[in-house]
């Protein structure tokens, strides 16, 4: 076990990983990709913890190297990590609130409304991609195979 607390082959993993994203070739990547970089990896971090970690990371710096990146992570790892199963559960009991008539749809201006105005908001032409298909004839949509959607 490396002293960051993944094994070797999940620090290698990583640093190919984190690789992809270096655009110039010198172990390095973007502070502005670290989220990126963060959700390649599987990592679900929120808005507030990604602002966080690029503070860290970045101390003046344009660019970081793996080495910090991977000290961060390990720091962090635990809160950014996100556990799949309860993830999924949080989220369609978050929705179902919205569920008038009980029947697992919610209508498709409310969901708008909730992506565009709460937590880390999305902007409309990123709302339009992400519910593009899934509306109902009656502009509806069904929350399960949303929550489901965006988890894929």
């Amino acid at each position: 076990m490396a002293a960051s607390g993944f094994d070797e082959d999940q620090v290698m993993d990583m640093r190919d990983c984190f690789s992809l994203f270096d655009k110039v070739g010198d172990g390095k990547v973007e502070i502005s990709e670290i989220q990126n970089v963060l959700r390649a990896l599987g990592y679900n971090p929120m808005g507030e913890d990604v602002k966080k970690i690029e503070k860290e990371l970045g101390d003046g710096a344009d660019r970081v190297a793996f080495e910090n990146f991977m000290a961060v992570v390990a720091a962090h790892g635990s809160k950014i990590r996100g556990d799949s199963t309860s993830d999924y559960t949080t989220m369609v009991e978050g929705l179902r609130v919205f569920d008038k008539e009980s029947n697992g749809y919610i209508s498709s201006s409310e969901l708008r409304h909730i992506l565009t105005t709460l937590g880390d908001r999305l902007s409309d032409e990123d709302v339009d991609d992400l519910l593009q298909g899934l509306e109902n004839s009656h502009g509806q949509i069904n929350y399960e195979d949303f929550v489901q959607l965006i988890r894929t």
